[in-house]
């Protein structure tokens, strides 16, 4: 990931009255000055790719086709949605499971909040990379290979708070977005921890009860 973007600390917890939140915001114009010169770096190929506003909206089928894919594990449609770094992150572990996953609804409009460009070898072969906040109200449960419960559960929403970062190969006129990678920032809370589940042995049998 290209310069990955650093998450403000409480973000979708502190306002903009709050001290921190003035802080919050400074931040913020800092980092946007960088994107902005980095969305006018890219210039024409980054209009000619749709720019900003193809981020504007569909994040929300985007990502359910994705997870749709992953839940089905359809190879071919997984690498089409995600670059070929992200692709072992999502599969790995998850081909004997079982994974549920609905999308709820949308707390917040889903928007960049970071744009990098960079040439790979020389300036003419550049990638684009843009991170977009998506705060949601989702549903996660992960089955192992026996049916049972290992993380989450189906009746269990949860508020979602997620960095994604998006990658494009400019130079291509053809090519598409793809998801990229995540950005998990420090502060944010831990995970639940997944349930662990062992086969119960079967009781010893009793040698009076065995036939002859």
């Amino acid at each position: 990931i290209m310069d990955p973007y650093v998450p403000p600390e409480g973000d979708a917890r502190l306002t903009s009255l709050s001290k921190d939140g003035v802080k919050q915001q400074m931040q913020k114009l800092r980092q946007t000055a960088a994107s902005q010169l980095a969305y006018e770096f890219c210039g024409g190929y980054w209009e000619f790719c749709g720019g900003k506003d193809e981020f504007s909206g569909g994040k929300e089928e985007f990502v359910g086709n994705l997870f749709r894919f992953l839940c089905s594990f359809n190879k071919q449609k997984l690498h089409s949605l995600v670059t070929e770094r992200c692709y072992p992150d999502m599969v790995r572990g998850n081909r004997y499971r079982t994974i549920r996953w609905r999308f709820l609804e949308s707390l917040e409009p889903p928007r960049v909040v970071h744009v990098r460009c960079e040439g790979v070898m020389n300036r003419g072969n550049l990638y684009g990379q843009v991170t977009v906040r998506m705060h949601s109200r989702q549903i996660l449960a992960i089955y192992d290979r026996f049916g049972r419960l290992m993380y989450g559960g189906e009746e269990i929403p949860k508020d979602v708070l997620e960095y994604v970062v998006f990658e494009r190969y400019l130079v291509n006129p053809y090519g598409t977005w793809r998801m990229h990678g995540k950005i998990v920032p420090e502060w944010a809370p831990p995970k639940d921890p997944i349930i662990k589940t062992v086969m119960i042995p079967a009781p010893a049998p009793d040698p009076s009860q065995e036939h002859e």
